[in-house]
C-alpha cells in the first residue's frame, strides 16, 4: 500500500493531475500507520504481521 501510495504520488506529481496525488497521500499514509501497528504487535485486519 505504501508502494502504491509513493506511485500515484509521483505520477500525480509528473501528470498534475491532483486527485492522483491525494489518493497516493491517503495510501501511503494508511499504509505506514497499518506498518506500524504490526510492528508493534498489533493484530491488524486478522494478522499477526502486516507487511
Amino acid at each position: 500500500m505504501i508502494a502504491l501510495g509513493v506511485i500515484l504520488l509521483i505520477v500525480g506529481f509528473l501528470t498534475g493531475i491532483s486527485i492522483l496525488w491525494t489518493i497516493g497521500i491517503i495510501l501511503a499514509v494508511i499504509g505506514v500507520v497499518l506498518w506500524l501497528l504490526g510492528t508493534m504487535g498489533h493484530a491488524v485486519a486478522g494478522r499477526r504481521h502486516y507487511w
